[in-house]
């Protein structure tokens, strides 16, 4: 899709509201209410053009077509699996998560948390849907993706093999939301194989829409402890790992019973009176739904008999659920790292409530245009999108004797995990930021030179180039004009991506573009003039009304395109088709 053409549709979504939590964009097109009346009526069990239940939704290599690890799988729907299925039970909590054959923790590990936010939950999992009231095998979910919510309507045909779920699983055995959740996820990263692998804060961000900070344990902040408790108390989700040092350590059990290179939930934060102080203590749940932690204030562990029988009572659990609690002492000396998915950032440092100030920009990197690389490229770099950013307005917190403008800024890369499947993976990004120069203070159309970055220094930068989803770092900076610059660490390199900017106080950006003018006459095509083959291909799918659909688009370009052998083409995608008959249709767009 062209730059203008996508940033004509995204303009008008958004007038009209779309991709907001209250009016979420339609994934593939597909309307869960309409589909769901038209199977009610028909009397049929709904089943997935976009998602089928097929070899290519499970994966593309170890999953993959033919491969030793899907032979035996049936798809079932849980009306085969038992006799009387749940979509929820009692409400959903952390113990519905159990892991199946699927190297995707990370993303169970968010889920659990989600159970901790019923308001969240049911943003996600909508609660109209059952396999009672109105049952038509069809479920329907909803994630933030790069800026927008978007509505993923899926069946319940679910991968099984010798009768059991073959992925996320609920340890009740009939409930089944975690198992379509963890579906529609699939669909969205285009199969069940790309979503494994990853950071808990990817899920962590889908589910929210909020921003998320890393803490590495080994360097903790001295108010960590109280950090996580506000952040429990406000609805946060929090993960954490332990970090491998080979591939041959992933999943690998410790001693204790902690399993390396694996991400867990962390569920709670208390402290209690042992022996006369104040002891610590933090809750961690296993998405495994098993093999829990064997050290001290573990389950059985005799230290609990010194704590107050209510308090005992309250906090600790005597099955097998993956929960286990630790001292916090231990959680610094065995994990690696804490993620956290702030819903109001502002309580882990001020413990006041107060919302961000959002600033989201779309770009993307483009091999020979706008794919620079990073400041070991000097002759490339200058070539990078350029974003705008004015901090206006000093912090209000009378608490802190370092004046400034706290804000944070979060480089998203796009749709990676489809790409899985055509050999790609993630790039390895980062972002720098540089203080404008007096002489262009003011200027609405600063785009930075080559030589500037060569004479100047970066004023903050992302703490690394990382070949994860999201870089993002937390700054305080005087109130001015700073551009920022994202890019991949190596030139050439294409890919899209968002650029979020959460400020503290009120915040201006805009995207920085080199002014270009063409004067190009344009030459009016006649009838005449156009190709007998495709005029003839037009007329067999337009029909006697000479109006096509997108769909019509699609397969007439596909079909042009594969005759054309001096043109390189990904081809076009029926969203791309869409947008380009919506940009002709004089009846829709408002150019006013």
């Amino acid at each position: 899709m062209s730059g203008l053409a996508a940033k004509v549709a995204k303009e008008r979504a958004a007038a009209q509201g779309l991709g907001s939590k209250q009016k979420a964009l339609r994934h593939s097109g597909q309307d869960f209410q309409a589909l769901r009346e038209r199977c009610l009526e028909a009397g049929s069990l709904f089943q997935d053009p976009a998602f089928p239940a097929a070899a290519a939704s499970l994966g593309f290599k170890e999953l993959g077509p033919g491969s030793a690890k899907t032979q035996g799988i049936l798809w079932k729907r849980p009306t085969e699996l038992c006799s009387n299925p749940q979509f929820i039970v009692g409400g959903a909590t952390r113990t519905d998560i159990c892991q199946g054959a699927l190297g995707d923790c990370w993303l169970l590990a968010a889920i659990a948390s989600l159970t901790l936010n019923e308001e969240i939950l049911a943003r996600v999992v909508p609660s109209d849907q059952s396999f009672q009231d109105r049952y038509a095998g069809i479920f329907h979910f909803q994630f933030w993706q790069y800026g927008e919510w978007t509505d993923v309507v899926v069946d319940d045909r679910l991968p099984t093999k010798n009768g059991e779920l073959l992925f996320v699983h609920s340890a009740e055995g009939t409930e089944f939301w975690s198992a379509l959740l963890e579906k529609a996820y699939a669909k969205v990263n285009g199969s069940y194989e790309a979503l494994s692998g990853g950071s808990t804060t990817e899920g962590f961000e889908d589910f929210t829409g909020g921003i998320a900070e890393w803490y590495e344990l080994r360097k903790p902040p001295p108010n960590l402890f109280r950090i996580i408790q506000k952040a429990l108390q406000k609805g946060s989700l929090l993960g954490c790992s332990i970090d491998i040092t080979s591939a041959a350590e992933t999943e690998a059990v410790t001693t204790q019973k902690l399993v390396k290179g694996h991400a867990y939930s962390v569920t709670g934060a208390e402290e209690v009176s042992f022996r006369g102080s104040l002891q610590k203590l933090i809750r961690i749940r296993n998405p495994w739904g098993e093999v829990e932690w064997t050290g001290k204030w573990s389950d059985n562990c005799p230290s609990w008999n010194n704590v107050d029988p209510k308090v005992k009572d309250r906090l600790t659990k005597k099955h097998e659920d993956g929960e286990f609690w630790m001292s916090f002492d231990d959680f610094l000396r065995h994990y690696s790292r804490l993620e956290i998915c702030n819903l109001t950032p502002d309580t882990l440092t001020s413990g006041k409530y107060k919302k961000w100030s959002l600033n989201l920009m779309d770009g993307n990197w483009r091999k020979g245009s706008t794919a620079g690389g990073c400041r070991n490229y000097p002759d490339t770099f200058w070539m990078n999108p350029q974003y705008l950013i004015k901090l206006e307005e000093e912090d209000e917190d009378p608490d802190d004797p370092e004046k400034g403008c706290t804000f944070l800024a979060g480089l998203i890369q796009k749709h990676r995990r489809k790409q899985r499947k055509m050999g790609e993976d993630m790039h390895t990004i980062g972002f720098a930021i540089y203080e404008v120069p007096p002489q262009s203070s003011g200027q609405t159309n600063v785009h930075l030179s080559k030589n500037f970055f060569l004479t100047n220094r970066a004023r903050e930068r992302s703490n690394t180039f990382i070949n994860l989803r999201e870089v993002l770092n937390r700054f305080k900076l005087p109130p001015g004009e700073y551009i920022i610059v994202p890019s991949t660490f190596e030139p050439n390199k294409n890919g899209d991506f968002c650029l979020r900017i959460f400020s503290e106080k009120n915040a201006n950006s805009q995207v920085i573009d080199d002014e270009i003018e063409a004067n190009i006459e344009e030459k009016e095509v006649t009838e005449d003039e156009i190709e007998p083959s495709f005029k003839k291909l037009f007329g067999q799918l337009a029909g006697v009304d000479a109006e096509i659909s997108a769909f019509e688009l699609c397969n007439i370009l596909k079909k042009v395109m594969a005759k054309r052998q001096d043109i390189k083409s990904d081809g076009f995608s029926i969203e791309t088709c869409k947008i380009m008959v919506d940009l002709l249709d004089m009846e829709v767009v408002n150019w006013g």
